[in-house]
């Protein structure tokens, strides 16, 4: 009898483990990917796409979101970077509304709004890692929500995580990382 039941856990910890499904909460764990041709996750960031080059923002593709999702935001963020020795880093992009699963490049489809940089500026600013000899790791992080929000363009990342509570109904990454790469 100990031996069924043994072998019956384990055949739903594989159910589990296979379908993604958690039966304690109820719910499906959703499979929501991003990806990009401007270069491979974890990879090293083009220059057309940093502060020291072009400044364009990346094209993105989300699949996988959840049904209930209307719309994503965005925080694109150096995790290598303690500001103020706090566990804050630098904000380089924060947008959301974003209503499709396509972001083109260096543009974001209509309705969208973005929030401020550590520059104080509502856009999109590149990697700028000052040192050649050490990479950040930037992250995208990407955010599947079931309701539009109500906040204003130029609002902060604190004001943004804030709104998105109780809405992201998935989560994503994309890594790069970059090194200062101007010429002398």
């Amino acid at each position: 009898m100990r031996f069924k039941l043994v072998s019956l856990v384990f055949s739903l910890l594989s159910l589990v483990a296979f379908t993604g499904q958690t039966f304690a909460q109820g719910f499906q764990i959703p499979n929501m990917q991003v990806t990009t041709n401007a270069f491979e996750d974890g990879g090293i960031i083009p220059i057309k796409y940093t502060s020291h080059g072009e400044n364009i923002q990346p094209n993105f593709t989300i699949t996988g979101a959840p049904e209930l999702t209307t719309n994503f935001a965005i925080i694109f963020h150096d995790i290598e970077v303690a500001l103020g020795n706090t566990t804050g880093d630098v904000t380089h992009w924060l947008a959301w509304n974003i209503a499709s699963t396509t972001i083109p490049e260096g543009s974001l489809p209509a309705g969208s709004v973005q929030g401020n940089n550590i520059r104080g500026q509502a856009n999109y600013m590149g990697s700028g890692a000052p040192m050649r000899d050490r990479f950040h790791h930037y992250v995208f992080e990407f955010y599947a929500l079931n309701d539009n929000l109500d906040l204003a363009e130029g609002s902060s990342r604190e004001q943004l995580l804030e709104a998105m509570q109780g809405k992201v109904v998935a989560k994503a990454a994309y890594v790069g990382r970059y090194a200062n790469a101007t010429p002398e």
